[in-house]
Parts: C-alpha cells; structure tokens; sequence
C-alpha cells in the first residue's frame, strides 16, 4: 500500500482488524521484519507497518530529519491511514520513537513493546573514543579551505574508515539524520511513560546492548523485560516462535 506524507510516497502494511497495533521498524530495515507478528495476530488486531523515509520503496526526505520530525510523520501517517490510539511496538530505531511519542505525550498508547530499542546513548571504549577523534582530526584537515577542492575523495575514504557499516551504507542526507539521532538520549523522559511496557531483548545483542534494557526497564515504572537466549539486534526474528508467543500473551 501507498500514501502521500508531505509530499513523500510511502509504502506500507496493513493487516487483519481488530485492536489497532502500529509497528515502527528500526535504522535501514523494513516492515518485513514484523511479518511473523503480523501473522501471529492478525486474526485480532489492526496491524499497520510504514516504511520510514529511505527505507524500503519509500520516498527519502530531502533534508536530514531529527528524531522529533519522525514523530511528527508517525503523526501525520496514523491520521492518513485513520489509526487511532494504536498499541505501539517498535525496533531498534522505532523503539526510541516509540519511547519519545509515549513520553512526550504525543500519543497515548494503552500498552508499547519495545524490541532490541534504542534511545539511550552508550559509553564508548577507549578505541572508539579515539576512531571518534581521530576522524575529526582528519576531517578537519581536508575541510581546509585550501585543500578542499582536492580532498574530497581522501574525506570520503575517511569516512568508509571509520564510519559505522550502517553510516557508510546512507546516502549524505541519511548520514546526517543518523549522526543526529545516535546523537540523542531520551532517557531523562522514560519515567514520564506510564502504559505496561513490554521489552523484548537479545542476550547477545551488540547494537542496543542488554545493559540499555535494564537500564530503560529501570526507568519505567511498569515494564517487565523478556530475554532471549542466544540471539542479537534482531531476536525476534532470530527466535520467531519464542517472540510471537510473548507477543501473543502480552497483546
């Protein structure tokens, strides 16, 4: 399916009837990852999916976006598509808009799941304090006004460097949104979310760590969080028939 969000074509799914869920994937993914929920409950619930700006089939934004302008497009989609107060359940990068709408009394969702979320800033090693460093050295340099016309290529290989896979796979307006967004930490505003909260974490989970769930789990006041063994970012995907029954029970 498709709608027009401020001039932007986006795709989407939407399944089944019943209580209204609305699913936000995370950074570079799609709504595929939700297929084995969406068939889980279909039969129940509304399930909605967007696929974000750059994701997917969906429009890129023209300009770098902030995580309050995802919130504002979350927005302006439920209208569009007609979901109203939806159960909210998001992944990685849709957890941390989750998080933020629920806290900032954007939407008043009776229960959210987040999955492998993100929203909190990590502390960075020692080496990666120094990669983080080092580029901005290096940056500096080649952004010099007299070697600028001839440095662009070396800036470029400098950021395949020491940017991150997902940093080095965007286009320049999704690397800046990206630098905005890991750049914000949203867990100041946690306790202002008062709906039973379900997390659902991978034991081994790189990206958003298991520590960032304890510490969320911590700060809101109903949460409860669910572990699963053994798999990382994407542990309902990695163990599909664990996560939908926890979905299942909890929905």
């Amino acid at each position: 399916m498709n709608v027009l969000i401020d001039g932007l074509n986006i795709t989407y799914t939407d399944e089944g009837s019943g209580t209204p869920v609305l699913l936000l994937h995370g950074w570079g993914s799609s709504c595929d990852v939700y297929k084995g929920f969406i068939n889980t409950l279909k039969s129940r619930c509304r399930l909605v999916a967007p696929n974000f700006p750059g994701c997917s089939d969906s429009d890129t934004m023209k300009e770098p976006w902030t995580l309050q302008d995802y919130c504002d497009f979350v927005l302006k989609f439920m209208k569009a598509v007609g979901l109203e107060n939806p159960i909210m359940m998001g992944h990685s990068h849709g957890g941390r808009v989750t998080m933020y709408m629920t806290a900032t009394g954007m939407v008043n969702p009776s229960k959210i799941v987040l999955l492998d979320a993100a929203g909190l800033i990590p502390k960075k090693s020692f080496k990666q304090k120094f990669r983080a460093k080092s580029f901005k050295v290096i940056k500096a340099v080649l952004t010099l006004p007299v070697i600028r016309n001839f440095s662009a290529s070396l800036l470029d290989k400098a950021r395949r460097h020491y940017g991150s896979a997902d940093y080095n796979a965007a286009p320049e307006v999704l690397r800046k949104t990206l630098v905005s967004l890991v750049n914000t930490d949203i867990r100041d505003l946690l306790p202002n979310i008062k709906c039973p909260t379900l997390l659902i974490w991978g034991e081994n989970d790189t990206a958003t760590p298991l520590s960032d769930a304890k510490i969320i789990e911590s700060l809101i006041n109903d949460a409860g969080l669910c572990v699963i063994k053994g798999t990382g970012h994407f542990s309902f995907v990695e163990r599909p028939f664990e996560a939908n029954a926890i979905i299942n029970s909890f929905i």
